[in-house]
C-alpha cells in the first residue's frame, strides 16, 4: 500500500461525532503503518473538500450523514471510491424500521414491534406488545436515545427521550437473553462476540466507557449454535445489500431462539472496538483489517475521466 493516497473521513455532524473521531484517528494511524500516505479529514459540515489525488476514501463517520447513505451518495456522485456499503444499503440498515421490514420479508426472526410517529399521542396500543419494551429512535446509532421500559407509566418519558433524535420511533419487545454480535468483513463472518454490560443494557456509556462492559471473544457457544448465529448474521447483512464491513447485533433468547436486532454498516473502529477484536481473534491484526477494506474499495474504483485529478488541489463534495 506504499504508493496509495488515502483520505480518512471522520467526525461529522451527528451525535456520534466524538466516537467517530476516535475511530478515524485509529484507522489513519493504522493505515500509516502500512506505508500509505494518509490524509485525516475532520468533517464538520455537509459540504467539505478532500485532496483530489486520493486513491480511495476510508469512511469512519458514524450516525446521521456518515452512515445513512447521504455521504455515500455524495462520494458516488463525485466519482470517488470509498469503503463500506453503498447509499441504498446504508440507508436501509440505518433506518431501523426499514431494516425490520427487510428482515421480515427475508424470513429473519426479529422482535415484534410497532412504529410510533410524533403526531401519535395514544400510547396504549404499545402496551399490547407486553413489557418490558425497548424504545429507540429509528435513525440513530450507538444506543443514542434508547430506553428499556418496564411498565406503561414510564412509556411517555422514554418516547420523549427518543423524540429528541428522530420523529419516528421503533418500539419493540425486549427479548431477555444473551447479547451477541457478529462482525462481517468481505462477506465472511468473524468470530462471535458475547456482550456483558455491567449495568442495565448496552448503553452509549457502556459501549464507550472503559470497564463498563465485558466482552467474551469468541463467545462460549456450542459449535452448532455458533454456526446458526453466523448464518443468521450473514442473511441479515445480505438481505439489506451490505458490502465490505458490517456488524450484526443479535439476541440468543433464553429458549434458544435467535433474533436479529440491527445491522451497523460503519461500526466503531478503534483497535479495541468489537469488529477489530473479532478480527484479531481470527488472526487479522488491525492495520491488515483496515488495509483489506481499502483493497475492497479500490477494486470498485472507476477510471478517472476528464481533467486529471492531479491538476487540482482539492475536490469539493456537496
Amino acid at each position: 500500500m506504499k504508493r496509495l493516497k488515502i483520505a480518512v473521513l471522520m467526525g461529522g455532524p451527528s451525535a456520534e461525532r466524538e466516537v467517530s473521531l476516535k475511530s478515524g484517528t485509529a484507522v489513519a494511524n493504522a493505515l500509516a503503518t502500512t506505508g500509505a500516505k494518509v490524509a485525516p479529514i475532520d468533517i464538520t459540515e455537509t459540504v467539505f473538500s478532500i485532496p483530489a489525488n486520493v486513491d480511495v476514501v476510508f469512511v469512519a463517520l458514524h450516525g446521521t450523514f456518515g452512515e445513512d447513505g447521504t455521504l455515500q451518495k455524495m462520494l458516488e456522485d463525485g466519482g470517488i471510491a470509498y469503503t463500506g456499503s453503498g447509499p441504498e444499503a446504508s440507508a436501509r440498515a440505518f433506518d431501523k424500521i426499514a431494516a425490520k421490514k427487510h428482515f421480515l420479508a427475508a424470513g429473519i426472526s426479529t422482535p415484534k414491534y410497532e412504529v410510533l410517529d410524533r403526531s401519535q399521542t395514544d400510547l396504549r396500543r404499545l402496551a399490547l406488545l407486553g413489557f418490558p419494551l425497548v424504545v429507540k429512535p429509528s435513525r440513530q446509532g450507538s444506543s443514542v436515545g434508547v430506553s428499556i421500559v418496564q411498565e406503561e407509566a414510564d412509556l411517555a418519558e422514554a418516547c420523549q427521550i427518543a423524540w429528541r433524535y428522530d420523529d419516528r420511533l421503533l418500539v419493540e419487545q425486549f427479548i431477555a437473553g444473551r447479547e451477541l454480535t457478529v462482525g462481517i468483513v468481505g462477506g465472511h463472518a468473524l468470530p462471535v462476540i458475547e456482550i456483558h454490560p455491567k449495568h442495565d443494557f448496552f448503553t452509549y456509556e457502556a459501549k464507550y466507557t472503559k470497564g463498563q462492559t465485558d466482552y467474551l471473544v469468541p463467545a462460549p457457544l456450542d459449535k452448532s449454535v455458533e454456526a446458526q448465529v453466523k448464518m443468521l448474521a450473514l442473511r441479515a447483512h445480505d438481505c439489506l445489500g451490505c458490502r465490505d464491513l458490517a456488524r450484526v447485533d443479535l439476541i440468543l433468547a433464553e429458549n434458544g431462539e435467535l433474533f436479529v436486532l440491527e445491522v451497523n454498516t460503519i461500526p466503531g473502529f478503534t483497535e479495541t472496538s468489537l469488529v477489530p477484536q473479532a478480527a484479531r481473534a481470527a488472526g487479522i491484526e488491525f492495520p491488515d483489517l483496515c488495509a483489506r477494506l481499502v483493497d475492497m474499495a479500490l477494486a470498485r474504483r472507476k477510471p478517472k475521466a476528464g481533467i486529471d485529478a492531479d491538476e487540482k488541489e482539492t475536490i469539493t463534495v456537496s
